[in-house]
């Protein structure tokens, strides 16, 4: 069965059985083209709670997947690959941000989507790379303990000056491994190209960026801006989707290496034997657990997130 033929395979069974696909904007392009929806994960997980399907298969990561059930408990939820982690959300657990709460007494936890769901039931606020500064500077409280990307939060840190915003040593290795030296060589070969690139990545490195933004925001702006040649600073797959989208630009990577590899893991027939019910992992949470990650998650919508 070639790939043209697995992709018909799975939009036949999307619509015999009641299921729809979600599909992280890092994920393969034959992925991409039989999703339903494409973004970034908190988009994913709120355009799930307003699908009517009764399943919802997640081609991304396990945090990614949990928020959909997170929001979305009535739904039957799959993770497409069982193995497809984050360094970044495995990275923290409770135990260790319960003993830093009880240290930094007084400090709001602010988590970034990139958690787990255990992790999320003893933070305040949750954010995205895209909503940290709105939300972060309408909260009242100045003392803000932020996890787990040391990079996004000094972006944050810097970007905010009156809040004190203390980091804790974790973050992307994917996005953080890019260095100023690739950054140079990549200019020198495209000198008029704009470099674009996410908060995930090391201050020096972000320090060169044309624009900063998250996944969804450099896409954006690619799309938009007048300027025919784009470097990419996030997972090399978004290179791939805007040349697509935007077949009269050019768009380079920044670096041959800034691959994820747990977003890859995730094959098409992965997805399609988690349309048949013979592959992928459903994903459980006791309701206890969902109701109190859910905590932070609501109050960045109240914050405007």
């Amino acid at each position: 069965m070639n790939i043209h033929e697995m992709q018909e395979e799975i939009l036949k069974l999307k619509k015999e059985k009641d299921i729809c696909i979600l599909a992280h904007s890092y994920q393969r392009r034959e992925i991409t083209e039989i999703a339903d929806f494409i973004g970034d994960s908190y988009a994913l997980a709120k355009l799930a709670m307003t699908v009517p399907n009764k399943t919802v298969i997640m081609c991304g990561v396990r945090f990614m997947a949990e928020t959909v059930k997170i929001l979305s408990p009535e739904k039957k939820v799959i993770l497409a690959n069982s193995t497809a982690g984050c360094p970044m959300a495995d990275q923290m657990d409770k135990e260790l941000i319960s003993q830093m709460k009880e240290y930094k007494d007084g400090y709001a936890v602010v988590a970034y989507i990139n958690t787990t769901a255990e992790l999320k039931t003893i933070c305040d606020v949750c954010v995205t790379s895209s909503s940290a500064l709105k939300i972060i500077s309408a909260m009242p409280e100045k003392n803000i303990l932020f996890v787990p990307d040391i990079n996004l939060g000094t972006y944050i840190k810097n970007q905010i000056p009156d809040k004190n915003i203390k980091l804790v040593h974790g973050g992307c290795p994917t996005h953080a491994r890019v260095t100023v030296k690739e950054v140079n060589k990549a200019k020198a070969a495209h000198p008029d190209a704009l470099f674009l690139v996410h908060p995930e990545c090391v201050p020096e490195v972000a320090a060169m960026a044309d624009y900063i933004g998250s996944t969804s925001g450099i896409m954006e702006y690619a799309k938009k801006s007048n300027a025919k040649e784009f470097i990419i600073g996030t997972e090399n797959s978004i290179v791939e989707h805007l040349q697509y989208d935007c077949p009269d630009k050019r768009f380079y990577p920044v670096s041959k290496d800034l691959v994820c590899h747990n977003m890859k893991v995730t094959t098409l027939t992965d997805v399609l034997l988690s349309c048949k019910g013979e592959s992928g992992e459903e994903i459980f949470m006791d309701e206890k657990t969902r109701l109190d990650a859910k905590k932070c998650i609501d109050k960045m919508i109240a914050y405007g997130g």
